[in-house]
């Protein structure tokens, strides 16, 4: 399957949990932002103006919000991963997705702007 040339995009999507390696980020938790990007074919949506024939942003961030929350990860890489995988079951039009997760509070010794992962998944079959 080839991915799909439209793209649903949610950015900056603000999520507290509790990820981390340090005792304290699993404690008191952080504020952690996601970049999702989801191709998709969007070509009947943009045809039909019908709701049901796209992605909807709400019911993605519905999801991903659910994902990133359901454990506690060590590592954002899983929490990434988790939110993925969910958004590809949950969606079906969805033929890849590209999760960033920022994490602005890490407990990193240094000045930084930004540090964080980026994942892509794409379906398979």
């Amino acid at each position: 399957m080839t991915s799909a040339p439209d793209t649903v995009f949610i950015t900056g999507l603000a999520l507290h949990a509790y990820h981390g390696v340090m005792e304290h980020e699993r404690t008191v938790g952080q504020t952690f932002l996601l970049d999702l990007t989801l191709s998709a074919d969007l070509g009947e949506a943009s045809r039909t103006d019908k709701h049901s024939t796209t992605v909807s942003y709400d019911q993605v961030v519905d999801c991903a919000a659910r994902a990133f929350a359901a454990k506690r990860f060590r590592l954002v890489e899983a929490a990434a991963g988790a939110v993925a995988d969910a958004i590809l079951e949950a969606f079906p039009r969805v033929v890849d997705v590209r999760i960033t997760v920022h994490k602005p509070h890490a407990p990193i010794p240094a000045t930084f702007t930004d540090v964080g992962v980026s994942i892509l998944r794409a379906r398979h079959g």
